[in-house]
């Protein structure tokens, strides 16, 4: 296997990290709070869902063969907290999912030094796959904080939890001793 190949794999395996990072969080979260905000210069994480989805249908949609900033794209509109119920949430976070893992899904080893464009500035596509992953990675962060701050001594770890590290590494060494 070359390292394209595994490189792509890779980088599917990471997105769908980040992605199960943020359902975890939104699935402890209720109707309520997926529209706090901090101040009115805060996003909530349905405003932060919704931003994210936008950007990932404008900039996987026909990656290959169009500038990433999609005409139809209204990212101001994003940012308007006007997701009513947790189900239109998870609708709208799964649509822009699922276009960029199909997207990631459908490339082959040969397009990862291609040329593409976001905002008519060229990138090769292995530098817009990482751009992306560090900009969603920030975002689905973002709703982990929120979600953390929200729920307070009712947060479910999504990692290890505080205290818990010896013991987590020690049952990672037994797993995989015998690999």
């Amino acid at each position: 296997m070359g390292v394209e190949k595994e490189y792509l794999r890779i980088v599917i395996e990471r997105f769908n990290s980040v992605k199960k990072l943020g359902e975890q969080t939104i699935n402890q979260l209720s109707e309520n709070e997926i529209h706090w905000t901090y101040n009115n210069e805060s996003n909530s994480v349905a405003t932060i869902v919704k931003h994210l989805s936008g950007n990932m249908v404008s900039r996987w949609t026909d990656f290959l063969t169009s500038d990433g900033e999609k005409e139809y794209r209204n990212r101001d509109e994003e940012f308007l907290n006007d997701i009513s119920v947790k189900s239109e949430l998870i609708t709208e976070w799964e649509k822009g999912w699922k276009v960029l893992i199909d997207t990631l899904t459908d490339l082959n080893e040969q397009d990862l030094l291609k040329s593409i464009y976001i905002r008519g500035e060229e990138h090769l596509v292995l530098e817009a796959i990482e751009r992306q992953m560090a900009h969603y990675a920030y975002h689905v962060g973002q709703i982990v904080y929120i979600g953390k701050q929200l729920k307070g001594d009712n947060w479910k770890s999504l990692s290890i939890p505080k205290g818990k590290s010896e013991e987590y590494l020690k049952e990672m060494l037994e797993k995989h001793k015998d690999e």
